[in-house]
């Protein structure tokens, strides 16, 4: 039984995501009832390039058992490639709208593009991979930070 909810699992995720995925993690538990998968313990997600590191991972899925949203949370970490360009990141939540196909990073959102060594810090970060946008947010009256390196020319 765990093993066809596994299978189904990951099926529903590499259809979302359209290319293989490997997820491992210490734990598995999946309530179909609910639509939604918890995974804890070490949870890594390889996709291509990309990785997702967390000590808990939810995906929640439609009626047809198709992911919509990814919440990795516990020690969240990522890296991802994004327009050729890598990026490393962390923060207390990481959630991944499969719909909107947007990242969000809350609580102690960081973001460093590898490339450039451009850094972003706040509270909240949003990337909105269709519309190109990024943005940061603060909370209690704290400022954003943008780190980026002045090159000579």
């Amino acid at each position: 039984m765990v093993a066809r909810q596994i299978i189904l699992l990951l099926a529903c995720v590499s259809v979302t995501w359209a290319t293989q995925i490997e997820v491992k993690a210490l734990n598995f538990y999946s309530d179909e009832n609910k639509g939604e998968s918890i995974l804890s313990g070490n949870v890594e997600v390889i996709r291509g390039d990309d990785i997702l590191n967390s000590e808990k991972l939810i995906i929640y899925t439609d009626k047809n058992r198709k992911p919509i949203r990814y919440e990795a949370m516990q020690n969240a970490s990522f890296k991802i490639v994004l327009k050729g360009k890598t990026y490393k990141g962390s923060g207390d939540k990481f959630i991944y709208n499969v719909i909107k196909d947007t990242y969000e990073i809350n609580g102690h959102a960081y973001i460093n593009e590898l490339g450039s060594n451009q850094k972003l810090f706040g509270d909240k970060i949003i990337v909105d991979r269709k519309a190109n946008i990024y943005r940061v947010e603060s909370k209690d009256q704290k400022p954003v930070r943008f780190v980026f390196d002045l090159k000579d020319k």
